[in-house]
């Protein structure tokens, strides 16, 4: 803890002085979490369940308010300085990092939380394009620096949802909710069971004697976010044509893996595997979160390697290379389970580890990895982190 505290204190200063360098002013610092997904993989835009934990990686943003009607912001991963009018914000996607924030900016106007022109420096840790959630970063802290500027309170979960929304409509990511949400409710030291339906969700402690150790396959597949929108769409397919046989379903979420079987002959092959996915990960993380509750971690393990294949065989959102390190994490002493987690198509694979192999597992897989690929891995052995707040915590504030 006290080392997180001087690291979160080294970026800050650095943040405050580059904000200086680019508007001459003092700023007010805001940061939103990353996150991993322990089990819940593309359920969550089918009304499902998922088990994501924040971790401690974050988008930082300094802020501070200007007396016109613009809205600036550098970002430092980009060297780049965007300026955008308050009363220009409508428009497609433009495939450009600032889209994040017109967003942000355009769905609270929408919303009636007019924000205050401001200047914005935004620093990004969060591994970008390894499926840990960079965008939904981004888009709480911006939301967060902008609507406490502004001096209007929506509450946390409107904030959460219009941050979807952004990235629906500004970005062109049909995303779910769990990102946004764990980014803005997540704990230090537990995991987040959300029921994505009901948006109810509980905090489940994750044993001081386990690790999250993230490996990041350092590829990144360009059909990746193409592919997404098309899985949302074959769910949604399968939605509609079961609905004349099971009246009342309104997603995958109500149908039961027995009603599927049974009507699999209505459904295109490819539509029937992607909902097999769904539903059957949907039990999954219902078993997990019992298996948490009851810290057995050996049964937690292996549901999420049931996971991971359900997601190669039925899902097809995995790739050659989560595949091999799920495969060398498996054979790996101290290691209950691993599979891939995020959108899929590289990125990242997540595994319950024992906190007295994180080390030697890090390097082992690296090595292990490397040797097979050429690829040299980023790995970080995480604890789950506290969600989006301000820097220091004024008095409580947080969405």
């Amino acid at each position: 803890m006290i080392a997180n505290v001087l690291n979160h204190q080294s970026t800050t200063d650095r943040l405050t002085c580059l904000y200086q360098e680019k508007f001459g002013a003092n700023a007010r610092i805001f940061y939103a979490p990353g996150r991993v997904n322990l089990i819940g993989e593309h359920t969550d835009y089918n009304d499902g369940f998922v088990m994501p934990a924040a971790i401690g990686f974050y988008t930082w943003v300094a802020a501070g308010l200007r007396q016109d009607r613009r809205l600036n912001a550098y970002s430092d991963r980009y060297d780049e300085m965007i300026s955008l009018s308050l009363d220009e914000l409508s428009g497609p996607p433009r495939q450009h990092w600032s889209d994040f924030v017109r967003g942000v900016a355009a769905t609270l106007q929408q919303a009636g939380h007019n924000p205050a022109g401001a200047d914005l420096v935004i620093h990004g840790e969060v591994p970008f394009g390894a499926g840990l959630s960079s965008s939904a970063s981004l888009e709480i802290a911006v939301a967060l620096a902008l609507t406490c500027l502004s001096g209007v309170a929506p509450s946390r979960l409107e904030l959460v949802k219009l941050c979807q929304r952004a990235e629906h409509e500004y970005v062109g990511t049909r995303c779910g909710i769990m990102d946004q949400f764990v980014a803005s409710f997540g704990a230090a030291g537990h995991a987040l069971m959300l029921d994505c339906r009901s948006l109810e969700y509980r905090l489940l402690s994750v044993p001081p004697d386990l690790r999250l150790v993230v490996c990041n396959s350092m590829v990144r597949h360009e059909l990746a976010s193409g592919e997404y929108n098309l899985r949302r769409g074959d769910c949604e397919t399968g939605v509609r044509l079961l609905q004349p046989h099971l009246p009342g379903i309104g997603a995958l979420r109500d149908v039961e893996i027995q009603d599927l079987e049974r009507y699999e002959p209505v459904l295109p092959e490819r539509v029937y595997r992607r909902c097999r996915h769904v539903i059957t990960e949907n039990q999954r993380v219902l078993k997990a979160a019992r298996a948490l509750e009851s810290e057995d971690a050996d049964l937690f393990g292996q549901l999420m390697y049931q996971s991971h294949a359900s997601l190669r065989g039925d899902y097809e959102v995995s790739c050659k290379e989560l595949d091999l390190l799920v495969d060398l994490a498996s054979s790996s002493p101290g290691v209950h389970g691993a599979r891939m987690t995020g959108g899929g198509f590289g990125g990242c694979t997540v595994n319950l580890v024992r906190a007295d192999f994180a080390a030697e597992f890090q390097t082992r897989i690296a090595h292990a990895y490397r040797q097979e690929t050429g690829i040299v891995p980023a790995v970080y052995i995480c604890e789950p982190a506290q969600g989006a707040q301000a820097w220091p915590d004024e008095g409580g504030i947080q969405i």
